[in-house]
């Protein structure tokens, strides 16, 4: 291995292991629940070019006592409150909150007043000329249910509401087999005079999730999607947007010609307002400072209805985990860029495709941890013809060490010199020095790209390997504090002083695997490069120790086929690495920096 690429590689390392350590020992503070306000200020749209509403229209009352629906589907279950109609109580069947086996299922809807954060969605209307908010249907509308049914895929709900001044209010719910109602809201008109009234859709989110991760590498908070384009914004970039005269608070808004949809986001779950494929609506983001209510809304166009007539709108309501073979059924309905809810990063033309053909290999096999291996075969057998050509280049490489050792000797301090008579022996000898270093610079963004996958990715949450190995999104659940699980008592909590000091099994592998790959070469022979290389993998072992299992199954399987690709292609041209020889030499050099 040349100069060259040894302090590549030693920059790589050093830089990624700033990186890391910097975000495992300083992560982003949580935020404060004391500083939220537990309060129930929703705001509708405002009535056409007028302010909007005041806080007494909008109240959105807690729910202690209110008549329900019972939502019932093969993925899905809760309830929508007859008053407001609104969506508040939504569990995922498909998913708990943690992988104990009396764990509670996810609760991705909560109601105002509950024990829970409060997160709901509700549909209604904002009148327009003559009409005033107490004439439709608002958050606390009291709705009757048409019939008795439960709502599931075979049997829709309706809700009828009449504002006893000419208007009747209906509202067809219906729902899928997986995460996805369809709202159909209608309104009669019995009076003698034409109404204009805008429908809208609203999600509103009380104070910032409990379970906020507020994680550089994945995104949570506002998506929207508005003619192709994709807009994501943090809660805190909400409570920064300049304050809007029409809505009176700080807010954005974004017309949507044909195909969009908005929503708020978790690492894996999302919940989002849909426009029918086709039809334009406009999207507003905003944050009640008072209330600390983070909203998003849905929209659509003016609705005017004559008299003895009836008008009808349609919107879609997304509830669920962010599945991509989900989102793609959803997508190839005409949901444009629904898979881009998922957060796929900077690297997304890497991210994606890894994720797919990872998806595909446990569509086959039914283990992510073995998928994850085989993925990583798959990578370095892609890499091969340039891992080929990296690898004969630094054994010829080595072949050059005795000229180049005179090349030294014959230049002495002149470094000009040496280079020029260096470039010429390259030449000569057909070797490209700086070959090496192509591989490891393809290695930076295929690790941040799967790193990204495993850590993103719902497909990847909860999903077992072996033995204890239950969460391949979470760190090793195994230590050495309890003798990797020997010992009747839990490993340290994971991100703690002591998981750090006690590891895991999958760490102390990494570390291993890795001082084991770096022993296929000498040591450098400046002694502070020598000792950077020395303790470079044990750094990186408890730096790394509190990452995702898949992560640490996908590096172990990286530094074990690296490790073999090389010493085969090597030792082919005639450049065995003398593995134990360097082993010696390295313990040898430590004995003596000891000694000195």
């Amino acid at each position: 291995m040349d100069d060259q690429t040894k302090n590549l590689i030693l920059a790589f390392a050093l830089s990624l292991a700033v990186i890391m350590g910097w975000f495992a020992l300083f992560p982003p503070p949580e935020p404060d629940p004391s500083e939220s306000v537990a309060q129930s200020e929703l705001l509708p749209p405002p009535a056409g070019d007028a302010p909007a509403a005041s806080a007494a229209e909008t109240t959105a009352t807690p729910l202690a006592q209110t008549v329900r629906v019972a939502i019932e589907t093969p993925r899905l279950t809760g309830s929508i409150a007859l008053t407001g109609g609104r969506f508040d109580d939504l569990q995922l069947r498909d998913y708990t909150e943690t992988v104990d086996d009396d764990s509670d299922l996810v609760h991705l809807l909560n109601p105002v007043g509950g024990e829970r954060h409060p997160y709901y969605a509700l549909f209604g209307w904002s009148p327009r000329g003559a009409l005033d908010y107490a004439q439709v249907p608002g958050p606390n509308t009291e709705w009757t249910q048409v019939g008795s049914n439960d709502l599931t895929p075979e049997t829709p709900v309706s809700l009828r509401w009449d504002n006893g001044a000419g208007l009747i209010f209906t509202r067809v719910i219906s729902v899928d087999e997986d995460f996805a109602f369809t709202i159909d809201q209608s309104v009669e008109n019995t009076s003698d005079a034409a109404v204009s009234l805008d429908p809208y859709g609203i999600l509103a989110q009380h104070s910032q999730p409990d379970d906020l991760q507020a994680f550089f590498i994945s995104h949570e908070g506002l998506v929207s999607m508005a003619d192709g384009s994709l807009t994501e914004d943090s809660y805190k970039n909400m409570t920064n947007y300049t304050v809007s005269e029409r809505e009176g608070t700080p807010a954005s808004q974004q017309s949507v010609a044909e195909n969009g949809w908005i929503g708020f986001t978790s690492k894996y779950f999302m919940a989002s307002l849909i426009g029918m494929p086709g039809q334009g609506f406009t999207a507003v983001s905003q944050h009640v400072p008072g209330a600390d209510i983070y909203q998003a809304s849905m929209r659509q166009a003016t609705v005017t209805v004559q008299p003895g007539a009836t008008s009808s709108v349609q919107s879609m309501l997304f509830t669920g985990a962010k599945e991509f073979a989900t989102l793609s059924e959803y997508e190839d309905a005409g949901v444009e860029r629904f898979t881009d809810a998922i957060d796929w990063g900077w690297f997304f033309f890497l991210t994606r495709p890894i994720f797919q053909v990872l998806n595909f290999i446990h569509g086959v096999i039914g283990n992510m941890g073995w998928s994850i291996l085989v993925l990583t075969l798959f990578l370095k057998a892609l890499l091969l013809p340039l891992a080929w050509k990296s690898y004969v280049s630094m054994a010829r490489m080595k072949e050059l060490q005795p000229e180049m050792a005179k090349l030294k000797e014959r230049a002495g301090d002149d470094r000009q010199k040496l280079q020029q008579e260096m470039m010429t022996l390259y030449r000569e000898k057909k070797v490209n020095p700086a070959a090496g270093c192509l591989p490891i610079l393809l290695q930076i963004p295929i690790f941040f790209s799967l790193y990204k996958v495993i850590f993103v990715t719902i497909e990847l949450r909860h999903a077992p390997w072996i033995w204890v190995f239950n969460d391949l999104s979470a760190p090793d659940p195994t230590s050495l504090y309890n003798l990797f699980g020997m010992l009747p008592w839990a490993a340290p909590e994971a991100g703690t002083i002591m998981a750090t000091a006690f590891l895991g099994i999958l760490p102390l592998l990494f570390g291993t695997t890795m001082w084991f790959q770096m022993r296929l070469n000498p040591a450098p022979a400046d002694p502070m490069q020598a000792m950077i290389f020395n303790w470079m993998p044990w750094v990186f072992m408890f730096v790394m120790g509190g990452f995702a299992s898949g992560l640490l199954i996908y590096w172990i399987g990286n530094n074990i086929i690296t490790f073999t690709q090389q010493y085969l292609i090597m030792s082919t041209h005639g450049a065995r690495p003398d593995v134990f020889g360097n082993i010696k030499a390295s313990v040898k050099r430590k004995k003596g920096d000891k000694s000195g």
